[in-house]
């Protein structure tokens, strides 16, 4: 049977069915597009909130202890500078063990260029990353971008944060030596 333009219905019957099934595989990508950056969404905020919750704990227990150490204070705002080194190390650390598996998942894109898929050339990357040095020698695709780009704001934050900090501490008693 043809219509007026002279297709057959078996000709629209196709035609509709892969308009359906057209729109089904688009229905089922959209949907996967939204659960992958509610995954890449909740992962990228765990791996800031475990940077973050350290930063912190580093901080309050250096805030803990520095009044009881019986030493001058010149060497306490030394082991403060220290102990944030070290905070900012473990910190940079947790995003490169983050790099160091999301390179190698499926889903998650790629660091190119001077990347061999080491642990340690993923640390490399996210002191890099961390310090918003950014020398652009290893750079990121697909997903590990929206990672790359956190982990230079978290960086500026909590290297500001650990600045403020010692600055604080060192006013408290500049004025008593």
């Amino acid at each position: 049977m043809n219509d007026d333009k002279g297709l057959s219905t078996t000709t629209l019957n196709r035609e509709a069915r892969f308009a359906t099934d057209t729109q089904q595989v688009e229905y089922q990508h959209a949907k996967r597009s939204r659960f992958s950056m509610l995954k890449v969404f909740l992962i990228n905020s765990a791996v800031i909130a475990f940077a973050v919750v350290i930063h912190y704990e580093f901080l309050y227990q250096f805030t803990m202890v520095m009044p009881k150490l019986r030493i001058r204070h010149r060497f306490r705002i030394l082991l403060g500078v220290f102990a944030a080194l070290t905070a900012h190390a473990i910190e940079i650390w947790i995003f490169a063990t983050a790099y160091y598996y999301m390179d190698k998942a499926a889903d998650w894109g790629h660091l190119r260029g001077d990347y061999d898929g080491s642990l340690l050339s993923s640390a490399y990357f996210s002191f890099t990353a961390f310090t918003t040095l950014g020398l652009g020698d290893i750079t990121p695709s697909g997903n590990l971008r929206y990672l790359v780009g956190l982990e230079s704001l978290t960086g500026f934050v909590l290297i500001t944060w650990t600045a403020s900090f010692l600055y604080l501490e060192m006013t408290r008693y500049w004025d008593r030596e």
